[in-house]
């Protein structure tokens, strides 16, 4: 057995030494990883615990033949391709296995080139670091292998998790692995964005459409035209602008405020929301005619507790690329801090696990990262994600800054503005808003923003 340290191993399972030897000869000359079984019961064992590219498995097989496997395949891992070996003689259970899921049939004997071609043509692509993503977990194997297929069509995806899962991620993924790859990819984040500026943004506007509309500017309707528009968080969207945005979906095309020509839209949209969305129609904050304008295809994104075999792999990631950011190459972490890092909950997900691979780099004193650098907080695991909710009042404890303390960015200036603003007020939120002079919606977002970069605890 080789394992090659980017592609994703070929599983072989079949119950002749002999042929699992020539298969396995001919994918070592190829260059290729595999891993070779006896038997339908060893595959299974062997899927639970990696990743594969694909199954080429014969079909006569004792006590659980290649339709039986064909089936638990299907049944736990839907999009993992299968290839099945059989003889002619056989050809009418090949046909049965097509029917069943199987990508194709070998029919023994077969060249070794067949074998090959067989398995570029229908095994999936790695996910790892070269295609952007870590993804080391089933889950999120089986994650990328849907987004893989989907990309390969120009439906309209709504991905949805909890915030700081990687949404932003997938459709970057989706929009790689697809025939726009070459065009724009355009993000907007619309709870991030105040409402009086939030149509001008999306759909550009004209000279004099408004006070300070000094001349005319494309929206990113128009910015992302042959490329994809990712809508974040669209939940949060105002009810007034999402019939707008539900025409320019239907008619596939948008009118700039202030304008009067409509420009003609050749683009993919791709949706996210961290909220329960049946359940944002069904209290009427958002339009039920635009979720299902939107949930064409949906993806729902597993939390990061429910995919523990990648919370090492994404912190080793963040340690290599922002250990050569902050001039710390070289870092590694210590097994008891990949231990720690395995036991924790990750309420904040990928983004809280970045946040905390950040402040270890700083803090730790050598080139090696320990439990003590990550300072993990305490908290229980959850058994099954919950849906984002709003803040309610009276608010969690927050991290103000020290008196005096200098803010290295504008971000941070802004953050312990909104912290200290709330502080003052008793956190109430309504009273917080009147004073910084935004809506409630930006104040929802920021907290939970800071919620879960570890600024405001519980």
């Amino acid at each position: 057995m080789r394992m090659s340290e980017h592609v994703l191993p070929v599983l072989v399972v079949e119950d002749d030494p002999s042929l699992r030897e020539a298969i396995g000869d001919t994918l070592e000359l190829a260059g290729r990883a595999y891993v070779a079984v006896d038997g339908g019961e060893s595959a299974l064992k062997v899927l639970a615990e990696k990743a594969f590219s694909i199954v080429v498995s014969d079909v006569r097989m004792m006590p659980m033949d290649g339709i039986t496997l064909l089936k638990e395949i299907r049944a736990r891992l839907p999009h993992l391709p299968v290839v099945l070996m059989t003889a002619y003689a056989e050809v009418d259970k090949a046909v049965d296995a097509m029917r069943s899921g199987a990508c194709d049939f070998l029919l023994k004997p077969f060249e070794p080139q067949a074998l090959l071609a067989h398995i570029n043509k229908y095994e999936l692509p790695s996910t790892n670091d070269e295609m952007g993503v870590v993804a080391n977990d089933p889950a999120s194997r089986e994650l990328f292998a849907i987004a893989q297929r989907v990309a390969q069509t120009d439906a309209t995806v709504l991905l949805t998790g909890e915030s700081g899962v990687g949404k932003e991620v997938v459709a970057r993924f989706i929009h790689r692995n697809s025939a726009r790859k070459v065009g724009p990819f355009v993000a907007i984040n619309c709870a991030a964005i105040p409402d009086s500026l939030l149509e001008a943004t999306l759909f550009g506007y004209e000279k004099g459409a408004f006070t300070g509309a000094q001349q005319a500017q494309a929206g990113k309707f128009e910015q992302a035209q042959d490329g994809t528009l990712l809508l974040d968080e669209v939940t949060e969207m105002p009810m007034g602008l999402q019939a707008k945005l539900l025409r320019v979906l239907q008619e596939r095309e948008v009118e700039r405020v202030g304008g009067k020509k409509p420009v003609p839209l050749n683009i993919r949209i791709i949706a996210t929301s961290n909220r329960d969305m049946a359940e944002a129609v069904a209290k009427g904050v958002f339009r039920e005619d635009l979720y299902y304008r939107l949930n064409v295809f949906p993806i729902a994104i597993p939390a990061l507790r429910q995919r523990p075999d990648d919370i090492v792999a994404i912190a080793r990631h963040f340690v290599a690329e922002h250990g050569g950011r902050f001039g710390r190459t070289g870092m590694s972490l210590s097994p008891d801090a990949e231990a720690a890092l395995s036991a924790h909950a990750w309420p904040g997900n990928i983004r809280e696990l970045e946040n905390v691979i950040q402040r270890a780099l700083i803090m730790a004193p050598g080139n090696t990262i320990g439990p003590e650098a990550l300072n993990l907080l305490a908290r229980p695991a959850e058994s099954s994600p919950q849906p984002a909710r709003p803040v309610v009042e009276p608010p969690p404890p927050v991290m103000l800054p020290e008196p005096g303390k200098r803010a290295d960015n504008m971000k941070d200036l802004e953050r312990d503005h909104i912290l200290r603003t709330l502080a003052e007020v008793g956190g109430s939120r309504k009273k917080a808003i009147e004073r910084l002079g935004i809506s409630e919606r930006t104040l929802r977002y920021k907290l939970q923003q800071y919620r879960d970069e570890g600024y405001i605890q519980g």
